[in-house]
């Protein structure tokens, strides 16, 4: 069985993901929306200076939003939401404009750099989302009931 242990070991993973992933994602969203917009678009241009401000901001609250959607659910046992077509969207809608802005950013775009916007969108949403469960209450109890339902229904 799964102990009380387990849940702080989770909940001490979720949040070095946090402290560690999601500045370096603002950061670097504000820096390649900077880019983006100062290089990619013309002086006059109003979205110009949206891409450093918007994405970011939009990111942050967007991610978080779902998230806490997500974990709702998950503290409730009811369906999950990323089941249904709108929280998808909007974090595929996300990680679209991150990882275009990131590759657009650069001078000369490569696979590299195009992996590196990849695995940074990835693990600064992911941190995002996972933002309500790390500082939930819950997170050892749901823990230990979902390693208990695992247990009596070894086929899940």
């Amino acid at each position: 069985m799964c102990g009380r242990g387990t849940g702080r070991a989770l909940r001490i993973a979720l949040w070095v993901l946090i402290v560690v992933a999601v500045p370096v994602y603002v950061v670097w969203l504000v820096r390649v929306g900077y880019l983006t917009g100062q290089h990619r678009l013309p002086a006059g241009d109003v979205i110009r200076w949206a891409l450093p401000t918007l994405i970011p901001a939009a990111a942050v609250v967007l991610c978080v939003l779902v998230g806490d959607t997500w974990w709702a659910s998950v503290v409730d046992r009811a369906a999950s939401p990323l089941r249904e077509r709108w929280p998808l969207t909007v974090l595929l809608f996300i990680a679209a404009v991150s990882v275009f802005c990131g590759v657009a950013a650069v001078d000369h775009p490569t696979v590299p750099s195009g992996l590196l916007s990849l695995v940074l969108t990835g693990l600064g949403m992911a941190g995002l989302f996972f933002i309500p469960a790390a500082r939930s209450r819950e997170l050892p109890d749901v823990v230990l009931r979902r390693s208990g339902d695992t247990q009596t229904h070894p086929d899940r």
